[in-house]
């Protein structure tokens, strides 16, 4: 794997701040502390390649318009759930854009190629001891 892929301009993340779901008592009904971040790929200022790169990438936070749609409500505290929203968008950017590095052709060394043979002789001898003897 290469080295992360470039970093996000916070200016063209739009962060909106929601309710959160599930239990929580009265302070979850009251307080909008969740975080919803919208990316939109053609806007941003991503290269061109690292951008068609992420409009095929099989993630189902990218919608079909080429925006990413994280939400983040893990923490009780808005900036804290921003802040984990923005993570979670670089983790996605890294994981979309990496490359693998090529893969170098090796060959057996010479006593390995020997192990290798002298291990399959071994097996055929004890399969040829299971075979009927004959007069």
């Amino acid at each position: 794997m290469s080295s992360p892929g470039p970093s996000i301009d916070p200016a063209e993340v739009e962060f909106t701040a929601v309710r959160s779901q599930g239990a929580g008592g009265q302070n979850v009904n009251k307080v909008s502390t969740a975080a919803h971040l919208r990316y939109d790929i053609a806007a941003s200022s991503l290269p061109q390649a690292a951008k068609l790169q992420l409009l095929v990438w099989p993630d189902q936070r990218i919608s079909s318009d080429g925006v990413i749609v994280i939400k983040a409500q893990a923490h009780r505290s808005l900036p804290r759930n921003q802040a984990d929203a923005l993570a979670r968008l670089q983790a996605l950017l890294d994981a979309a854009l990496a490359t693998d590095k090529p893969r170098v052709a090796t060959r057996p060394t010479r006593a390995a190629r020997r192990r290798r043979l002298e291990g399959k002789a071994q097996r055929s001898e004890v399969k040829a001891g299971r075979q009927r003897v004959r007069d």
